[in-house]
């Protein structure tokens, strides 16, 4: 009866360690990222991101990134793209950044697999600004962010 104790115990801890394991996001350069998009033909969320001590990326991660269910539709549906802000940016990220006037602040894009950033129907970007839209912090919780994101997908064209 012990062994079988055991062996259900060993079982169903792999089993969560895998469901964990699956739901973990790996975040990619935007040139691997890139690269990957155009192959696969996925849209791309690039996060420029500044980590601990940055009250935006602390919630968006967990909120956001820490969410199993919102990881799993990260990882099946985008391509995700991580631009490290306490690192020297390449030229690439720079001139991305730069496209959408961030001043090397947190910011939040949705590409599609060419570059482009995606549009909602009224031609409005999906992107988040840190300070400049503060109004989305408060309106930040799971639900809101899958809903926020089936819309992107749902504005990416192939």
């Amino acid at each position: 009866m012990k062994k079988f104790y055991a062996l259900t115990i060993t079982v169903f801890l792999f089993i969560c360690a895998d469901v964990f394991a699956a739901s973990e996001i790996k975040w990619l350069t935007l040139k691997e990222g890139t690269e990957k998009a155009q192959i696969e033909k996925k849209p791309m969320i690039v996060d420029f991101f500044y980590g601990k001590g940055c009250p935006r990326c602390e919630l968006l991660q967990k909120i956001a990134y820490d969410n199993p269910s919102i990881a799993e539709k990260l990882i099946k549906d985008f391509i995700p793209v991580r631009v490290d802000l306490t690192k020297a940016l390449s030229k690439e990220e720079e001139m991305l950044g730069n496209q959408y006037d961030f001043k090397n602040e947190c910011l939040l894009l949705f590409l599609d697999h060419n570059g482009n950033i995606i549009k909602d129907p009224g031609g409005k970007k999906f992107c988040f600004i840190d300070a400049k839209e503060p109004h989305w912090l408060s309106q930040l919780e799971a639900e809101w962010f899958i809903k926020y994101l089936d819309s992107v997908l749902s504005n990416y064209k192939k």
